[in-house]
C-alpha cells in the first residue's frame, strides 16, 4: 500500500519548525497510541505511521532528502525502527503525560473497575426520591497489604528485566523492536515477596452496603455517580466509580410520560350521561374531578401540577385522567325493563342524541351503495 505524505500524517505543512512537528506528533501519537485505543488495528496502525513520520521529519538531513526526492529519498536510511537523534525524547515527554511521568513504561499503579448497579423503584419512590442501601460484590484493597501487593514489610521493587521501564528493546537485524517487558508485563515492578492474604495481587473480593440517595424526579435510564465506590485499584491504585442505573417498575394506576402522568378513570354510562363529581386518586392523595353531563368516553381531563417534578429542573408536570365509560353487568330484571323503555325513547330521538352514531350508519350506508353502483 502506497505510504502517506509525511507532512500529512503529522498535520503540518512543509515549513513546519520543529517545534510545530514536536507538537504535532505529540497530539498525534496521544490520540491513537495502542494503550488508549484497545484491540483497534487501525489506530496502531496510524501511531506506527506518526513514529515514522517524526523519525523522518525531526532528523534534518533525512527531512532533506525527503523534500528532495520523496519516500525513495529516506527508504535506505530509514532502517534503524525508532532510533533516530531526539525520537526517543519526545516519545518519553508524551508518555509521561499520558501514565503520570513515568515514560514508556506502564503504571505499576491501576485505577480500580468502574461498576454498574441496577436499582429498582416504585414510582411512589422515583417521584419523591428516597434513600436506599444496596450490597454489592466488589473488589476492595487488601488491608493486610494496603493494596499494594507485597507482604507487610516489604514493597515492590524495580522488574531486573526492564530496570523498571516496563519495556524491553530487541534487535532484528537492522531493526530495533520495542516490546512489553514479559517478567512484569509492562509495570515496571515485581513483587518479590507478595502477600499472602491477596497474593500479590493488592485488592480481594468482598461485598459493602452502601446508602443511595435518590433525589425527586427520577426516571428509568437516569443513573447516579458514586464516585469512589467501585473496585479498589491494583497495587494502591485509585478505586474506580459506581454507577447505580434507575428502573422505575410499572404502576398499579399510573403510568409516567416524561413528567406527565396518565390514568384511566372507569366511569358508569349514567354517571357519562348525567355528570357528577368523582374521586380520583393522585401522588398526594385524592381530588375531586368534575363530571360534566353527557361525557363522552375517552374525554381526557388535565389536572395541572399533579404530576412529577423533573430531577432536573422546570415546572411539574400534569395528571391526564381519561374516561372510560363501563358496560354494567348482571342486570336486573327491573333494569333491563328501564332500558327498553329508554332505548324505544332513545331511537323516536334519532340522530339528535345520537349523532355520531347516526353519522358513522349513513357512512356506511354511501359506502355500500357506492360499490353496488
Amino acid at each position: 500500500m502506497e505510504k502517506r505524505d509525511y507532512y500529512e500524517v503529522l498535520g503540518v505543512p512543509k515549513t513546519a519548525t520543529e517545534q510545530d512537528l514536536k507538537k504535532a506528533y505529540r497530539r498525534v501519537a496521544m490520540k491513537f497510541h495502542p494503550d488508549r485505543n484497545p484491540d483497534d488495528a487501525s489506530a496502531e496502525g496510524k501511531f506506527k505511521e506518526a513514529n515514522e513520520a517524526y523519525e523522518i521529519l525531526s532528523d534534518k538531513d533525512k527531512r532533506a532528502a525527503y523534500d528532495q526526492y520523496g519516500h525513495a529519498g529516506v527508504n535506505q536510511q530509514n532502517g534503524g525502527g525508532a532510533g533516530a537523534a531526539g525520537f526517543g525524547d519526545i516519545f518519553g515527554d508524551i508518555f509521561g503525560d499520558i501514565f503520570g511521568g513515568q515514560g514508556q513504561r506502564r503504571s505499576h499503579v491501576q485505577r480500580g473497575s468502574d461498576l454498574s448497579y441496577t436499582l429498582e423503584l416504585s414510582l411512589e419512590d422515583a417521584v419523591r426520591g428516597t434513600n436506599v442501601k444496596i450490597r454489592i460484590p466488589t473488589r476492595v484493597a487488601c488491608k493486610t497489604c494496603d493494596g499494594s501487593g507485597a507482604r507487610k514489610g516489604s514493597s515492590p521493587e524495580n522488574c531486573a528485566t526492564c530496570q523498571g521501564v516496563g519495556q524491553v528493546r530487541m534487535r532484528q537485524g537492522p531493526f530495533s523492536v520495542q516490546q512489553t517487558c514479559p517478567r512484569c508485563q509492562g509495570a515496571g515492578k515485581t513483587i518479590k515477596d507478595p502477600c499472602n492474604t491477596c497474593h500479590g495481587r493488592g485488592a480481594v473480593q468482598d461485598n459493602k452496603t452502601l446508602s443511595v440517595k435518590v433525589p425527586p424526579g427520577v426516571d428509568t435510564g437516569d443513573r447516579i455517580r458514586l464516585t469512589g465506590e467501585g473496585e479498589a485499584g491494583m497495587h494502591g491504585g485509585p478505586p474506580g466509580d459506581l454507577y447505580v442505573q434507575i428502573s422505575v417498575k410499572d404502576h398499579a394506576i399510573f403510568t409516567r410520560d416524561g413528567a406527565d402522568l396518565h390514568c384511566e378513570i372507569p366511569i358508569s354510562f349514567i354517571d357519562a350521561i348525567l355528570g357528577g363529581d368523582l374521586e380520583v386518586p393522585t401522588l398526594d392523595g385524592r381530588v375531586k374531578l368534575k363530571i360534566p353531563p353527557e361525557t363522552q368516553t375517552g374525554k381526557l381531563f388535565r389536572l395541572r401540577d399533579k404530576g412529577v417534578m423533573p430531577v432536573r429542573g422546570g415546572p411539574a408536570g400534569d395528571l391526564l385522567c381519561r374516561v372510560v365509560v363501563e358496560t354494567p353487568l348482571n342486570l336486573t330484571r327491573r333494569q333491563r325493563e328501564l332500558l327498553a323503555e329508554f332505548k324505544e325513547i332513545e331511537d323516536s330521538q334519532g340522530s339528535k342524541q345520537n349523532p355520531r352514531k347516526t353519522s358513522w350508519f349513513d357512512g356506511v350506508k354511501s359506502f355500500v351503495d357506492s360499490l353496488k353502483s
